[in-house]
């Protein structure tokens, strides 16, 4: 019988739920990622939350012992930032976001504006400064034609304390309030993510397995594109009764569990 460390070549770790929560650092992910390293897998970061940049949390992962890689962190807020940028050089837009998102964005060489008059992108992602003054000039925008985007769909995010609203509950409330639809976007599980962690990718997709907290994110993507998965319980809640299609291969209780349980016992576990 294989442990699930020894069947897989590449794992493709989401962050904020599954290695660490809020500003904790869940146990066990520093001894799973690190082991993984050293018997030379290849790991994938990827984040669908944008109140941070890539930078800084490398830095916290490094900070707290794990040995990951700067070039090997992905976020939402790099994919939409590398297609504004081959498809909305010079225009305007407006996020709902934080400062270090809009920032992020503005790489592209696109100009952030609050006057919807002047708007041609809204872009929707996690906001702890939300606000109805934001909300109205994005409703405002949209109704003037702009496109309706989101950096990531996740309804919360997992903190210290439990969950926060995300940018999932706003765009609802944006499409009641303008009676648009979002048009696209660019977190897990989409198809601009999965490109951009395709072409990080050491090896084959079929020989990575892909571990998460969120049955709408982390599994739905390995279920769209093929790969197998591990959800684990560490993070967000999940509503198996609502999204009962959305399987993962494996239900974990932790990233700990990478190392320590059986594939074929853990494979029984799931079918009954």
């Amino acid at each position: 019988m294989k442990k699930l460390f020894e069947k897989y070549d590449g794992f493709i770790f989401d962050l904020d739920g599954t290695l660490y929560r809020g500003s904790k650092i869940i146990e066990g992910a520093k001894e799973t990622v690190n082991s993984l390293v050293n018997m030379g897998k290849d790991l994938i970061f990827v984040s669908n939350k944008t109140t941070g940049s890539a930078e800084e949390y490398f830095s916290f992962l490094v900070k707290n012992g794990l040995a990951v890689f700067s070039s090997r962190i992905l976020t939402s807020a790099e994919v939409v930032r590398n297609f504004l940028a081959v498809n909305f050089t010079g225009k305007n837009f407006y996020a709902i976001g934080e400062k270090v998102f809009i920032e992020e964005l503005q790489k592209a060489e696109i100009n952030f504006s609050e006057n919807p008059s002047e708007i041609d992108v809204v872009i929707i992602t996690l906001d702890r400064t939300l606000n109805l003054e934001k909300i109205e000039i994005a409703a405002k925008a949209l109704e003037k034609g702009a496109y309706f985007f989101a950096a990531n769909i996740d309804d919360t995010c997992p903190v210290d304390e439990g969950e926060i609203t995300d940018a999932g509950a706003v765009i609802s409330l944006l499409e009641k309030r303008t009676y648009r639809k979002l048009e696209d976007h660019f977190g897990k599980p989409s198809l601009h993510m999965f490109s951009e962690i395709r072409r990080a990718m050491k090896f084959p997709p079929e020989r990575y397995l892909i571990v998460g907290d969120r049955l709408l994110t982390d599994i739905k993507m390995g279920n769209d594109f093929g790969l197998d998965t591990a959800l684990v319980n560490t993070g967000v809640k999940n509503n198996f009764g609502l999204y009962g299609e959305i399987q993962p291969t494996y239900k974990l209780h932790s990233v700990a569990d990478l190392l320590d349980i059986v594939e074929e016992e853990n494979e029984a576990n799931r079918k009954k």
